[in-house]
C-alpha cells in the first residue's frame, strides 16, 4: 500500500505530503481547489506521461515522491526482483522529476530506470480511475485479468498450464523454423558451418589467453631494458659489497643480541626479521625473473603471430575469446542439426504436432471454465451496479476466439449499458468518467478479497449520486476498505464521513499567487468540513448536528 506522498513544484502545489494509512483516505475540498492534481501526482509517479507544463512556473522542476509499503506483497517484490530493484525494510521508493527544459527521470529505490518498466510496476502497484485515465476497463485486454482474478486458484491453475503449453510449442516451432531455414541452403551451410568449427577449433584458444600473450610479448620486446633494470637492482640488493640484504642481515642479528638485554625491542625486531625474509625472497624472486630473461627473436615472433590469429577470430566471432567459443559451441550444435537434417526434422514436426494438440486442449479447458463462469460474474457486477444507482444497468461479458498465446485463446471484453432499451455495447466506448469509476467499483466488490492491486484510487466516483445512492456508494468503499487500501476525491458527504482519514484540499493566495495545500483534519474539522460540505459556507447548527450524525454513522 501507498504510505506517503511528497509533492514539490507541481502545478499550483508549491509543496504538499499525505501519509496514507490502510483503509478509507478521502479527499474534500472545494471546486478547483486542485484535489485533482494530486491524482495527477501520482499517475505521474507510477510512469504517465510527463508535460512541462506540470512544472510550477518559476521553478526548475517538478518532482513527486511515492513510498509503497510492500511487505504484504510476495508478487511485488518478486516483480521488484526482476527488475533489480533493492527495496528497504520491504518500502519501495519512487521518485518522478520533470525538468522545465522538457526532460523527465525516474528513480526507484534510488535507481534510474526507463519509463517503460515503472509505467509496468505501477500498474501493479496502484489502480487509478480518474476522470481522464481509467487504465484498467478502459483496455479490453485486462478484461481477461478481471475475469480470471474473479474465478480465482481454478482458472490460475489452468492459466500456468496453458503458458507452459504454450512456450513449450514456441520453442519447437523456433527450432524447426531455423531447421527449415537451414535446408534451404544445406549444403552451403554446412560448408560455412564446418570452416567455422573448424577454423576455432584448431586455433585452440582458451579464455584470458590474449592478456597473457600481451605481457608476454611486452617482455619479449622489452627484454634489454628489463635485464637492464633487474641486474641493478640485484646489485643494490644482494651482489654488491654493501649490498641491503646484507645491512638488513647485520642489523636483524645485532638486535638479536640486544633483544636478550632489552625485551621491548622485540617487537621491532619481529618486523626488520620479517623486512629481512621478504628482502630475501624478493631477490630470489628477481634473480630467478632475470636469468629466465633472454632476447628470443623466434619467441617475439611467435607470440606476436597468435595475437594476431586471437584478434583475427575475434573480429570475425566475438569480442573476446569467451565469445568466440561460445560461438563455435553454437555453430557444433547447429552442424549437428543440419547433418541429420531429415530425422531432426521429422521429430520436430512430431513434437510440434504433440505440443499444439497439448495447448488446444489445456486452452480449450481454460475456455469452458471461463464460459462457465462468465455469466455468473457479469449478473453479481450487475447487481452490484443496482445498488450504486445504476438500477437500469446491463453489465456483460463476451467471449470470442483470438489466436492461442500465453492467455489461452480467449478475447474477452465488458460490454455496458447505462440505460434501459439500449443495447449493450464494449464498456470502453461508451461509458462517461462517472459510469466508469463505479463499473470499477461494482467490479471490485465482486473480487474483493481475490485478486487485484493492493490501492484503489477513485476520482469523482460519486459524480451524479445523492441521496440513497451516494450512501451506498459509501457503504461499497468501506466493504472495499477491508481488502484494499482506498484513496477517493469525493464531493459528497455521505462519502466523506465514511472515511478513516479525512485530508482537505485548500486553494490560498500568498504573494499575489494562487497555492494549493494539503491538511489532515482534526475530528472537530472534521465536523466543520462534512457540516460545509452539507450546507455550503454557511455552516448553521443544524448543519454541524447532521454531520455528527453522518460521521457517527446514525
Amino acid at each position: 500500500m501507498v504510505v506517503e506522498l511528497a509533492v514539490e513544484n507541481f502545478a499550483i502545489i508549491e509543496r504538499a505530503q499525505l501519509t496514507l494509512g490502510p483503509g478509507f483516505t478521502v479527499l474534500t475540498g472545494e471546486t478547483g481547489a486542485g484535489k485533482s492534481l494530486l491524482v495527477d501526482a501520482i499517475e505521474l509517479a507510477l510512469g504517465d506521461r510527463a508535460d512541462t507544463e506540470l512544472v510550477r512556473a518559476g521553478a526548475t522542476r517538478a518532482s513527486v515522491s511515492l513510498t509503497v509499503d510492500l511487505t504484504n506483497s510476495k508478487e511485488l517484490r518478486e516483480k521488484c526482483t526482476e527488475l533489480g530493484l533493492a527495496l528497504e525494510d520491504g518500502l519501495l521508493y519512487i521518485q518522478r522529476e520533470v525538468f522545465v527544459e522538457g526532460r523527465s527521470q525516474c528513480r526507484v529505490c534510488g535507481r534510474l530506470i526507463p519509463v517503460s518498466s515503472l509505467k509496468s510496476l505501477g500498474e501493479l502497484l496502484v489502480d487509478l480511475h480518474g476522470q481522464h485515465d481509467h487504465q484498467s476497463l478502459l483496455n479490453p485486454d485486462r478484461h481477461v485479468g478481471f475475469l480470471d482474478a474473479w474465478i480465482g486458484e481454478p482458472a490460475a491453475a489452468l492459466l500456468a498450464k496453458v503458458a507452459e503449453a504454450f512456450a513449450k510449442a514456441e520453442d519447437v516451432r523456433r527450432r524447426l523454423a531455423a531447421l527449415k531455414t537451414g535446408l534451404r541452403d544445406r549444403e552451403q551451410r554446412l560448408d560455412l558451418l564446418r570452416y567455422q568449427v573448424q577454423e576455432i577449433e584448431s586455433a585452440g584458444i582458451k579464455p584470458g589467453e590474449m592478456i597473457e600473450l600481451e605481457i608476454q610479448l611486452s617482455r619479449l620486446k622489452n627484454a634489454e631494458n628489463l635485464s637492464t633494470a633487474m641486474l641493478s637492482a640485484l646489485d643494490a640488493l644482494a651482489d654488491r659489497e654493501d649490498n641491503a640484504e646484507g645491512l638488513v642481515g647485520g642489523a636483524v642479528r645485532t638486535l638479536e643480541d640486544a633483544a636478550k638485554l632489552d625485551p621491548s625491542i622485540e617487537p621491532a625486531l619481529i618486523l626488520i626479521r620479517e623486512a629481512y625474509y621478504d628482502l630475501e625472497e624478493g631477490a630470489r624472486q628477481l634473480r630467478s625473473n632475470a636469468e629466465s630473461l633472454e632476447s628470443d627473436p623466434a619467441k617475439l615472433e611467435e607470440v606476436a603471430g597468435r595475437i594476431d590469429l586471437l584478434k583475427r577470430l575475434r573480429r570475425k566471432y566475438g569480442e573476446d575469446e569467451a565469445a568466440v567459443l561460445e560461438f563455435w559451441d553454437t555453430a557444433q550444435q547447429e552442424l549437428e542439426l543440419l547433418e541429420d537434417a531429415e530425422a531432426n526434422a521429422e521429430g520436430l514436426e512430431e513434437a510440434l504436432a504433440a505440443a499444439n494438440t497439448e495447448l488446444e486442449s489445456k486452452s480449450a479447458e481454460l475456455t469452458n471454465l471461463r464460459k462457465q463462469k462468465a455469466e455468473l460474474f457479469a449478473a453479481l457486477v450487475e447487481a452490484e451496479l443496482k445498488d450504486l444507482a445504476m438500477e437500469k444497468a446491463v453489465f456483460k461479458v463476451q467471449i470470442g476466439g483470438k489466436a492461442i498465446d500465453a492467455s489461452g485463446a480467449d478475447k474477452v471484453e465488458f460490454f455496458f449499458s447505462a440505460n434501459q432499451g439500449e443495447p449493450a455495447k464494449p464498456l470502453a466506448k461508451i461509458a462517461s468518467g462517472g459510469e466508469i469509476s463505479r463499473v470499477m467499483l461494482a467490479i471490485k466488490a465482486a473480487l474483493a478479497g481475490k485478486a487485484g492491486v493492493p490501492t484503489l484510487i477513485f476520482d469523482e466516483v460519486d459524480a451524479g449520486l445523492g441521496g440513497r445512492a451516494a450512501a451506498v456508494v459509501a457503504k461499497k468503499l468501506e466493504q472495499l476498505a477491508v481488502e484494499y487500501q482506498i484513496l477517493v476525491i469525493s464531493h459528497l458527504p455521505q462519502i466523506a464521513s465514511r472515511a478513516t482519514c479525512h485530508y482537505r484540499i485548500e486553494k490560498s493566495e500568498v504573494g499575489g499567487r494562487i497555492l494549493t495545500g494539503v491538511r489532515l483534519l482534526a475530528p472537530d474539522e472534521r465536523v466543520e468540513e462534512i457540516a460545509r460540505m452539507l450546507a455550503g459556507e454557511n455552516v448553521s447548527e443544524s448543519a454541524l448536528a447532521n454531520a455528527r450524525e453522518l460521521l457517527a454513522g446514525v
